[in-house]
């Protein structure tokens, strides 16, 4: 059977419109999944004991679960008590976010833990305190060591998000099923579909690479 190589030109425009929105989730979901992570992962380091122990429930939950099964929590549980219809869209993002924030809080629970803790001492004895020597002194430097983990929590959330399909978004995956159904070129389309995604994660890989150097050449200066 020959490579069809005109049904991939057709495709590809529709394919492009998917990968479109694999990004734009990604990109919000890890968005949440920072704020969500940096809160948390301070919290499970800190001194207040009811904070560290629901950031360690949460982290637990969120790693210990699978992604598509808090999508259907998200979508088809949330509704029963809230009493209102799921937007698939918010519950898309709310899903892929929580579930990346406990990842993102270990990363930087981890990265807090590697600054020395003369940092904070310093801080402290300039009259900071707690939370003014993390956000001012700690954090900054932490940020700058995690961007590598960053960067493949980025990559695992953009290949995972085609789970998200189960909830009726057409990302590149859904879009790419739904072409093989009408066409049966299942070889074509997955071709294409999985050179798209190695072109995004490249280009991820890339731009975390660029910005670790600057960082680091900041450093030096």
């Amino acid at each position: 059977m020959d490579f069809n190589f005109d049904l991939v030109v057709q495709s590809f425009p529709l394919l492009l419109l998917g990968a479109g929105i694999t990004i734009k989730i990604t990109a919000l979901s890890v968005a949440v999944g920072i704020i969500i992570g940096l809160f948390m992962g301070i919290a499970r380091i800190g001194r207040i004991r009811i904070f560290r122990w629901i950031a360690a429930v949460y982290v637990d939950f969120f790693r210990g679960t699978p992604l598509l099964v808090q999508i259907f929590l998200v979508y088809f549980a949330l509704p029963l008590m809230t009493g209102q219809r799921s937007d698939p869209y918010v519950a898309a993002i709310s899903a892929c976010g929580l579930n990346s924030g406990a990842y993102v809080a270990e990363i930087f629970r981890s990265g807090i833990q590697s600054i020395d803790k003369g940092q904070m001492e310093a801080g402290r004895s300039l009259g900071m305190t707690w939370v003014q020597t993390m956000r001012y002194i700690v954090v900054p430097q932490a940020f700058k060591r995690v961007i590598p983990q960053l960067g493949n929590e980025f990559i695992a959330l953009l290949k995972d998000s085609s789970l998200v399909s189960v909830i009726g978004f057409e990302e590149l995956t859904r879009r790419g099923q739904l072409i093989i159904a009408k066409t049966y070129a299942s070889v074509e389309i997955w071709t294409c579909v999985a050179i798209i995604y190695l072109i995004m994660t490249l280009t991820i890989s890339r731009f975390v690479a660029f910005l670790e150097w600057r960082f680091a050449k900041d450093d030096r200066h």
